[in-house]
């Protein structure tokens, strides 16, 4: 009679032994700046407002969202590898910087015609709900969301020409920040298995489970009302325009659909983010940045008038 057959919910990740989470993975904070002269217009995606209105929503939430995410790994960093440590600090300074662009990108929004304040209040008021829960359930939420955006990251960078026809800095703004969203994917992740390292694998999952079917239903609901808020602010409202956004969402380009098999992967028995290696991504924005600087600083200087 064969050995009963043990299901482990989730690898162990015992406090000092290494994640998947390559070892010589660098964040690198690129403090860039983007669109303070060459400003996007009111339809800036392709002059398409159906786009135009889902990554504007996107945007806005993104400082608030971003702030609570660095609270709730803060938070649980006492004790962390020196590696972990390390990659915790550059997290922070990287989404420091996303939330400096997209405050910049949010007031050209706003100068473009949208009042978003509505939006804001609504992102304020899901804030404080979590004011009072246990600080290891906000970690949970943070590192469920932090899942979802590397998934959308990832979905830009391999999709970069819906992003061609961007107006101003705005096409270089969200390859910028999604470069970065891959290369820290596995921060909140792995502040997580720290955090939760005495915990049994069955409780580890069963509460990143929760998270993940709560934070990723409330996230996808929320970005999807926003961006409808958007729409009618441009007149745009009936079932023609829901169909037109649940087309751009799971048809073409259909970021939503097309991450779900990733987004599913989560619940799977040994789930990382790093289980797959999305540098190759990281060192081509990287390599064509440096080809562009380079190229710009060869080009000879106008003559002097």
């Amino acid at each position: 009679m064969s050995a009963p057959f043990k299901f482990d919910l989730e690898a162990a990740t015992p406090l000092g032994k290494d994640t998947p989470t390559p070892g010589d993975l660098s964040i690198v904070p690129r403090d860039r700046r983007f669109g303070r002269e060459n400003k996007p217009g009111r339809w800036w995606l392709n002059h398409d407002p159906v786009a135009t209105a889902w990554h504007n929503g996107l945007s806005v939430s993104f400082p608030i969202g971003e702030a609570f995410f660095i609270e709730h790994v803060k938070a649980h960093r006492d004790g962390a590898p020196p590696k972990l440590e390390r990659e915790i600090r550059a997290f922070v300074k990287q989404e420091i910087n996303h939330t400096r662009e997209h405050i910049a990108f949010n007031r050209a929004v706003t100068e473009a015609g949208y009042d978003v304040s509505g939006i804001e209040r609504r992102l304020a008021g899901k804030l404080s709900i979590t004011r009072g829960r246990p600080e290891i359930v906000n970690l949970g939420a943070s590192m469920a969301l932090e899942h979802l955006t590397a998934l959308i990251a990832r979905h830009t960078l391999c999709h970069e020409e819906h992003y061609r026809g961007a107006e101003g800095d705005a096409g270089a703004m969200w390859r910028w920040h999604m470069v970065e969203e891959i290369e820290h994917k596995g921060v909140a992740y792995d502040t997580w298995l720290h955090a939760t390292r005495d915990w049994s694998r069955w409780k580890r999952w069963k509460v990143k489970a929760l998270m993940m079917l709560v934070a990723g239903r409330n996230f996808v609901s929320g970005r999807i009302g926003d961006a409808l808020d958007l729409l009618e602010q441009d007149g745009l409202t009936g079932w023609k325009w829901k169909l037109r956004l649940a087309h751009y969402l799971t048809i073409y380009p259909g970021v939503l659909r097309k991450i779900a098999p990733a987004a599913f992967a989560f619940f799977l028995p040994g789930f990382h983010p790093w289980n797959r290696d999305d540098r190759a991504l990281i060192q081509l924005y990287d390599s064509q940045f440096i080809d562009a600087v380079m190229s710009r600083a060869s080009e000879p200087e106008p003559d002097a008038a």
